[in-house]
Order: C-alpha cells, then structure tokens, then sequence
C-alpha cells in the first residue's frame, strides 16, 4: 500500500516543516494563552481540515489552476487579515472575547465556530501553502502502487504532525499566559498576544 522507504524519508521532512513557526502555529499559540488549550482544538480541528483539502486538491493539480488565479484566494485572506487584526485591536485595549482576564474575572471564550472557521480559512488562504503540497507531496508517492491509499495515508501522517506541532504551540501559549497572570501582568500578555495577531494578519496578506 506504501513505499516503507519514501515514508520513511517523508516523516522527518515534514515534521520539519511542521514544528516550522508558521501563521497556523503562531494563531494556536495565541489561542492557547487566550483560551485555553482545549478550547483551541476547535481551530486545530478547522486547521486540519484545511491542510488536508489543500493537500488533496494540490496534489490533484487543483493548485496549479488556482495559483494561476491569484485572486480565488484574496477574498480568504483579506476576510482573515481583517478579523484577526480586529482581534488583535480588542486584545491590545484588553476588550473582547479574546482579551485575557484579570484574577477576578470570568474569562469570555469564542465560539467553537469561530474558532474551527478561523482555523480553516487560515490552512485554506496561503497560495504557498498550496504551491508546497504541490511541489513535496507527489516525490512520496511511488508510481508503483495505488495512488489514494498512498495519498490518505500522507495526508493522514501530515494531520497527526500538525495536530502535535499546535498542541505544543498552544501548551506553551497556556504556560506562558498563565505566568503572566501568576505575576499580574495581564496587560502584557494581551499586548503580546495582541502583536502576535497583527503579524498573523500581515502574514497572510504578504503571503
């Protein structure tokens, strides 16, 4: 069903390119101070579903028709650039659902479908996330063999190292959110998370 020695090869490689600090790591890590870590498996779970539709359709040749149509993908990323840069305005003046709370307050989440929808349209709106699955992913496909048992089970490797790469990302969102809380710096952490949003936002536009 596999080439064992492409896979083999291909793990490592895209493990690398996971661990990577990218917009869909910078966003999990933002969400993990700001919500928690289970609360950002929405957008992880969004996330994902991204990565394997980009996968699958870049790998089908899908990417080569729509990179020519440069503006299939403006509408994604302008929408995304500007809700996360709204975000990141309410976090630096410490309003809105994503600022962080102060010791006595409840925190305020967003809901699941935001977060799973923001999670998507970020996978989803990166021309050069497109162009790379299509570039790396057929050299690990062997000729030889079935083509979507081979394409599934990449697909699936690549999820399970994205799924890890954000938990660990949004692990050490929490942590770092709750030191800054631990030492009543609330302000600083909003600002941070704040700035890493805005560099999002930029990301996706310049991408």
């Amino acid at each position: 069903m596999v080439n064992f020695a492409l896979l083999g090869a291909f793990i490592p490689t895209f493990l690398f390119v996971s661990v990577t600090p990218g917009m869909c790591m910078t966003l999990a890590m933002t969400l993990g101070m700001s919500q928690g870590v289970r609360r950002t498996f929405w957008m992880m779970w969004g996330e994902m579903l991204g990565v394997a539709l980009v996968a699958i359709l870049a790998v089908c040749g899908v990417a080569a028709m729509m990179l020519q149509f440069p503006e299939v993908f403006q509408g994604f990323k302008v929408v995304g650039a500007a809700y996360l840069s709204y975000i990141g305005v309410q976090m630096w003046r410490a309003k809105g659902k994503l600022a962080l709370p102060k010791a006595d307050q409840t925190a305020q989440l967003m809901p699941r479908r935001t977060l799973f929808n923001q999670g998507f349209i970020t996978a989803v709106s990166n021309p050069k996330g497109w162009a790379f699955h299509m570039a790396l992913l057929p050299p690990f496909i062997d000729s030889q063999l079935t083509f979507w048992p081979q394409l599934l089970v990449l697909v699936a490797i690549i999820l399970l190292l994205e799924f890890l790469s954000m938990l660990a990302y949004a692990s050490g969102g929490k942590a770092l959110g709750a030191f800054f809380q631990q030492q009543n710096k609330v302000q600083w952490l909003n600002r941070i998370a704040a700035s890493l949003m805005f560099a999002v936002a930029l990301w996706m536009l310049l991408g």
